[in-house]
């Protein structure tokens, strides 16, 4: 097993706070783009902690054991009921239906086709009547565009903001193997950079253990 930790921007965590959406947490999307990194190094059996960071303070919002990983694609989909703006599957095109009654099909090459017969052979025509949105919590919906990975799992915690006490912040360590790892970095005034967050990054032993006690859940137990 190993921890990772995901950033959510102060605007995610204010957009799910607002919504009511204290969890359980279900599911870690990442993307292509640096506002929602890729997450394609977590595997099932792996921890996802995402944080944020506010007034000069980390807070970890939630603990979510992976369970299952796949297309953000799919996940929006079945769960959510529609696309999400998540990265559609090669040789797939999604069904529209227009203000007049016709219908319209977007690809995975962003293509847009103006009729089903123009849609080209072979690819797989997802229909509209597919595509009903389905009751969801708010932190289902990917926040960026171009999602492309999700992880999720049925044993998420609640999620809300839990202190990492600061003096425990220069003791971090992320990086695989041993040789690579690095601390956080911070600015002269104390701050943590934002380039230390915005990645998906992988915790030592001792750091996964400093984020499983926020949880009252001991690493060497989840082992």
């Amino acid at each position: 097993m190993a921890g990772y930790m995901v950033y959510w921007p102060q605007d995610r965590w204010k957009e799910i706070r607002d919504a009511g959406d204290s969890g359980p947490i279900r599911v870690v999307y990442g993307s292509i783009h640096a506002r929602m990194p890729t997450i394609a190094s977590i595997r099932v059996g792996d921890v996802v902690f995402p944080v944020t960071y506010m007034t000069k303070h980390l807070y970890v919002l939630a603990r979510l054991p992976v369970t299952h990983r796949e297309r953000a694609f799919d996940y929006t989909l079945r769960e959510l009921g529609g696309q999400f703006s998540a990265l559609i599957p090669e040789n797939t095109a999604l069904e529209y239906q227009q203000a007049n009654g016709g219908f319209s099909y977007w690809s995975w090459d962003c293509k847009n086709y103006n009729c089903r017969e123009a849609v080209p052979e072979g690819v797989r025509i997802i229909p509209a009547s597919e595509q009903s949105g389905k009751p969801h919590l708010a932190h289902q919906e990917p926040f960026n565009c171009c999602s492309q990975w999700a992880v999720w799992g049925e044993a998420g915690s609640s999620i809300e903001p839990r202190l990492l006490p600061d003096e425990r912040l220069p003791e971090l360590r992320f990086g695989y193997p041993k040789s690579k790892e690095k601390a956080l970095r911070f600015t002269a005034n104390g701050s943590v950079l934002s380039s230390s967050l915005a990645a998906t990054r992988r915790m030592n032993e001792e750091t996964l253990e400093i984020f499983e006690s926020l949880f009252g859940t001991p690493a060497s137990l989840t082992n």
